[in-house]
């Protein structure tokens, strides 16, 4: 059973008392920590993810005395190869740890050995090991995201209609469970139908052409999910430009900015969020406990929130 870590109980043995700068058994504090961090893509979601890893380094920094470099380095697309090299590159500089979402677990599992080989910590956000290692991972439960979002969007339909699912990255972990988690929920109803699934790659406006060419094909469709944070922005834009608003309901993925103001504008119902900052936030706060000696968790827990029009101004920045 993997162990979890609730982060406001973490939260408050780290930086309840001073102790936090004092180094216990077998626990070795030095005068900087640099830690390099490699998301999927150049992404607007993956700007809060470091958002919140800046907030870490400050917050450690404050608290201990260490000053905390956080090297935020991101692929110009949703490529193995280029995310690959990335982390190559990383691991040739020897930084205190790395902190990466996986584009494909086999594809980048060499490099994960790679760093293991050279003794430099790895912690995977918003993803899933390889098979066969065991390194910390911080996020959500990404089918409890997607099945919060499907209900929502079945109950919005009344048990009945014809939906369609918007994946990210094929090869992405968390996507493809997303995808596969929401089309069980849809299953599970009889009333309900999935009639197509397009592909976006995590770009919006792919996103937006395959939701356009999508609902011209299926002309009657009441409904989407996505897989993705940047598939629902997409959807958004098409559903408007087709003015199909309030006529095909949509239930979004995460909190970016876009998606918050569809929610305001009506555009979208909902959006079940997995809160990107807090994975940032805990990420490092995982690798800096592994630099000092602590022994680190196997999984810590960000959870997941439905943002809808009744809550959503307290999501805006």
């Amino acid at each position: 059973m993997k162990s979890r870590i609730i982060p406001l109980l973490l939260a408050g043995a780290l930086f309840a008392t001073p102790a936090f700068a004092q180094q216990g058994p077998g626990q070795q504090k030095a005068d900087s920590y640099r830690f390099v961090l490699v998301p999927k893509v150049v992404h607007p979601w993956f700007d809060k993810v470091n958002q919140g890893a800046q907030q870490a380094a400050a917050a450690i920094e404050a608290q201990s005395g260490s000053k905390v470099e956080i090297q935020y380095s991101a692929p110009q697309s949703a490529s193995v190869a280029e995310q690959n090299e990335i982390i190559e590159r990383a691991i040739s500089t020897r930084p205190d740890g790395i902190i990466v979402d996986l584009l494909d677990p086999s594809g980048n599992r060499s490099v994960l050995e790679e760093a293991a080989e050279q003794g430099i910590p790895v912690t995977l956000f918003d993803s899933i090991n390889p098979e066969g290692m065991s390194l910390t991972t911080v996020g959500s439960d990404f089918c409890e995201q997607a099945n919060m979002a499907a209900n929502r969007l079945v109950e919005l339909l009344g048990g009945e209609g014809k939906v369609a699912i918007m994946m990210g990255v094929p090869t992405a972990p968390n996507h493809a469970e997303r995808a596969r988690c929401a089309r069980a929920t849809f299953d599970a109803h009889e009333g309900i139908e999935v009639v197509a699934t397009g592909v976006d790659n995590d770009d919006i406006n792919t996103a937006q052409q395959q939701a356009s060419a999508i609902m011209q094909a299926h002309p009657d469709l009441d409904g989407w999910v996505a897989a993705d944070a940047a598939g629902p922005v997409g959807i958004g834009q098409a559903i408007k430009e087709a003015d199909k608003v309030g006529e095909v309901q949509l239930v979004g993925l995460d909190d970016l900015n876009q998606m918050l103001v569809l929610i305001q504008e009506g555009v979208a119902d909902s959006s079940s969020a997995s809160r990107p900052t807090m994975q940032g936030y805990w990420s490092v706060i995982n690798m800096w406990q592994q630099a000092t000696g602590a022994l680190p968790p196997n999984h810590i827990d960000t959870g997941n929130v439905m943002i809808t029009p009744e809550n959503v101004e307290s999501f805006m920045q």
